[in-house]
Parts: structure tokens; sequence; C-alpha cells
């Protein structure tokens, strides 16, 4: 049986934006769960290439916080990040569980 849901996924790059913050907002509000991925290399809303390197000791490399709830929920989320996050860097779109 599968179960509508809502992905979310926020963009952030390392060393920039306070990906902990987030983090511990989204434990405080009972997120479902979710997964934090770095990534090696992005194209930031700067237009500059953020990639890592052996020689750079703070690579600014993109990271990705990834979750998915019933759609409301996630609507909900969203909302209470918005301190914390642009709404440019946050896109949602549906999906499904249990396929």
């Amino acid at each position: 049986m599968s179960n509508a849901v809502t992905m979310a996924r926020i963009y952030l790059i390392e060393g920039r934006d306070d990906v902990n913050k987030v983090i511990t907002r989204l434990i405080e509000i009972d997120a479902r769960g979710f997964t934090v991925f770095k990534g090696v290399a992005g194209l930031g809303t700067d237009h500059r290439l953020h990639k890592a390197s052996l020689l750079a000791l703070s690579s600014e490399l993109p990271i990705i916080i990834e979750f998915f709830d019933e759609p409301e929920r996630v609507k909900e989320i969203i909302k209470q990040l918005g301190s914390l996050v642009k709404p440019d860097l946050v896109v949602s779109w549906p999906a499904q569980t249990g396929i």
C-alpha cells in the first residue's frame, strides 16, 4: 500500500549557512526524519563554483538536507524553517512511499 508524501530538499553551503541550526530545528519540531548529504561540487546562487580542494581549508561544499512527510506536515516544517533558510533554497515535490 502506497502513501502520498511530499519530499523536501534544502540547499545550503558548508561554512556559510548554519547547517547545525537547521538540523537542530528539524529535531525540535519532530521531523519524521532527514538525511544530510555533502556534495563534492556545486554552483551556488552566487554563481560561484564550490568544489572540494586539497589546498583549501574551508571548501564551502554544497550541503543538502532532505526529508519527507505527509504533505501538510512538510508545509508546516518548511514554514517553521523560514527564519533559517531562504525560500528559494527549498524545493519540494509529491512522491509515494511503499511502492
